[in-house]
């Protein structure tokens, strides 16, 4: 989890929502990926979604059978789904999603027995730091929307004058 919050780290100084991922097959970092959706301007540049391409181009396959994944936010509907459809049997999660977490906080698509595949979910690790970067994004990015907003305020007022 420490090598994906580095990968988190990469997207927070592009000004990214942080999230790093990686997959690892026999101890070895096969893929790694960070969220570049705005400055790719592309909604499939998620970082379990670049971890995953890197990984199947570095073996070879399509199918990740022998992996685990890390990521540091609880994967989406579109990520969970890419995880299944690649066949990667671990998942660890670092902190949940309660607003689009697709591995157990809304909904399960990891573990639905409808599906011909289904991944193993560990919840939780590193979850402080993976939380903490997070809400210090946020934290961070919303401070900053209220400062460009009374600078905009306060041109407007000026130039009416």
């Amino acid at each position: 989890m420490r090598k994906a919050l580095a990968q988190a780290r990469l997207a927070m100084r592009l000004g990214e929502v942080p999230i790093g991922c990686v997959i690892v097959r026999d101890g070895e970092i096969i893929g790694k990926g960070y969220n570049r959706r705005n400055t790719d301007r592309t909604s499939l540049a998620h970082a379990e979604m670049t971890a995953i391409r890197r990984a199947n181009k570095s073996i070879g396959d399509w199918r990740l059978e022998d992996c685990t994944l890390y990521v540091t936010l609880e994967p989406c509907q579109m990520c969970a789904g890419a995880i299944i459809q690649a066949r990667i049997p671990r998942v660890v999660i670092g902190a949940d999603s309660d607003k689009a977490g697709c591995g157990g906080s809304i909904i399960n698509i990891l573990q639905n027995p409808e599906f011909m595949h289904q991944a193993q979910v560990v919840r939780g690790v590193m979850e402080e730091e993976c939380s903490a970067m997070l809400k210090t994004f946020f934290r961070e990015l919303r401070r900053r929307s209220r400062e460009e907003k009374a600078g905009c305020a306060g041109a407007e007022t000026s130039s009416d004058a």
